[in-house]
C-alpha cells in the first residue's frame, strides 16, 4: 500500500491483571492513506481508545503485551525504542484527547504548554515560539489569542479548551491526527463547531485523521471510512455511506437503529421508543467461544455460539465478522 500513511495488522495489546489476562484488542487490522479520515466506533470497553495509544507508544513502561504490527510511513513502531517514540510523538503524530481538562497541565498557562510542544521538535527562540502559539490560537478560533495565551485552562470553556488541545496537536504539524471522542462533554452547536475545525485544519494541513468514537453521527460527518469494533475485534468495516445503507454486522445495525430520527416524532402522541441493544459487552477477560455478539445477537444460531466468524468481503470494499449477514437488516 504505497499511499497508506499508517498500517495496523493484527494487532493485539492485553493486559495481565490478577483476575486474569485482559485482551483489550484482540488482532485489529486496518490502513489509512494520507489526507484520509477514519472513523473507529464502538461501546465504552470496545478497544477504541486502547488501539490509539498503542499508535501513539502510550503503552510503553506499562505492563501491556504488545504485538502484531503499527507502521507509521513505513517505519514499524511496535517495539520501536522509547526515545524514538518521543520523537514522532507532537511531530509526525499527535492525539486530541477526550478530556481537555485532565489533559492540560491546570498549573501551566495555556501558551506555555503549547510553547513547549512546541520547542521540544523545533530549535526556535521562545519568542518565535510564543508568536506560533498565538496565531495557532487564532486559527483554531480563540478570540483575542494574544490575550488568551496567558490564561490558564480553568479560565477556558469546555469547547475553547478543546480548540485549545486541537492548536497543541497541530503545533508541529503532524501528518497523523488521532481524535478520541473529541465532542463529548460539548453542546451539539460546539460540537459542530469542534468537527468544523477539524476538517477545516485536516484540509489546510493535510493530515489523515483517527476519529474515535460512540457516536455514529459524528462518524457520517467526518469520516469516509468507519471500522466497527465489539469486543476488542473488528466486526465490521466499509466505507460510511454503504454501512448506512446496509449494515452487514447485526451490532452495526443495532448502533445504527439507536439513534433516533428526524421526523420520527412528527404526528406521534408519544415520542417513539429508541431500539436497544440488549445484553451487555462480555468480560474481555474471559475466553470467548463463537460469535463474542452472540449473547446479545437477535440472528444467532448454534453455529454463532460455537464458531468464531471470518473476517471477510459481504460485498466489493465491505467486510464483517457474521454468518449471518444477508439477514442483517437496519429498522
Amino acid at each position: 500500500m504505497p499511499d497508506a500513511l499508517v498500517e495496523v495488522q493484527d494487532l493485539q495489546i492485553h493486559f495481565p491483571t490478577q483476575d486474569g489476562l485482559v485482551k483489550a484488542v484482540d488482532g485489529v487490522s486496518f490502513s489509512l492513506d494520507r489526507g484520509r479520515t477514519l472513523g473507529i466506533v464502538g461501546e465504552s470497553g470496545s478497544g477504541k481508545s486502547v488501539t490509539s495509544l498503542g499508535i501513539m507508544g502510550l503503552h510503553q513502561g506499562s505492563k501491556a503485551q504488545i504485538s502484531g504490527h503499527i507502521r507509521l510511513d513505513g517505519e514499524e513502531l511496535v517495539g520501536a525504542p522509547p526515545a524514538r517514540m518521543r520523537e514522532l510523538r507532537g511531530n509526525k503524530v499527535a492525539m486530541i484527547f477526550q478530556d481537555p481538562l485532565s489533559s492540560l497541565h491546570p498549573y501551566y498557562k495555556v501558551g506555555n504548554q503549547i510553547i513547549e510542544a512546541y520547542r521540544i521538535h523545533n530549535d526556535v527562540s521562545k519568542k518565535v515560539a510564543r508568536k506560533h502559539a498565538i496565531d495557532l490560537l487564532g486559527r483554531v478560533g480563540i478570540p483575542q489569542p494574544e490575550v488568551r495565551v496567558d490564561d490558564y485552562p480553568h479560565q477556558f470553556s469546555g469547547g475553547m479548551r478543546q480548540r485549545a488541545m486541537i492548536a497543541m496537536a497541530l503545533s508541529c504539524d503532524p501528518e497523523l491526527l488521532i481524535a478520541d471522542e473529541p465532542t463529548t462533554a460539548l453542546d451539539v452547536t460546539v460540537q459542530a463547531q469542534i468537527l468544523d475545525l477539524i476538517s477545516d485544519l485536516q484540509a489546510e494541513f493535510g493530515s489523515a485523521v483517527v476519529i474515535i468514537t460512540h457516536d455514529l453521527g459524528v462518524v457520517a460527518e467526518m469520516a469516509e471510512r468507519v471500522v466497527v469494533m465489539y469486543a476488542g475485534r473488528k466486526v465490521e468495516e466499509a466505507a460510511v455511506k454503504d454501512l448506512f445503507r446496509r449494515p452487514r454486522h447485526p451490532y452495526t445495525a443495532g448502533l445504527l437503529n439507536s439513534i433516533p430520527k428526524l421526523g420520527a416524532t412528527r404526528g406521534r402522541a408519544e415520542p417513539p421508543r429508541l431500539t436497544e441493544i440488549p445484553g451487555m459487552v462480555p468480560s474481555l477477560k474471559d475466553a470467548i467461544v463463537g460469535c463474542a455478539f452472540a449473547p446479545r445477537c437477535p440472528y444467532v444460531t448454534d453455529r454463532c455460539r460455537q464458531e468464531a466468524p471470518a473476517f471477510d468481503a459481504k460485498a466489493p470494499g465491505h467486510f464483517a465478522a457474521c454468518f449471518e449477514s444477508e439477514r442483517v437488516v437496519r429498522a
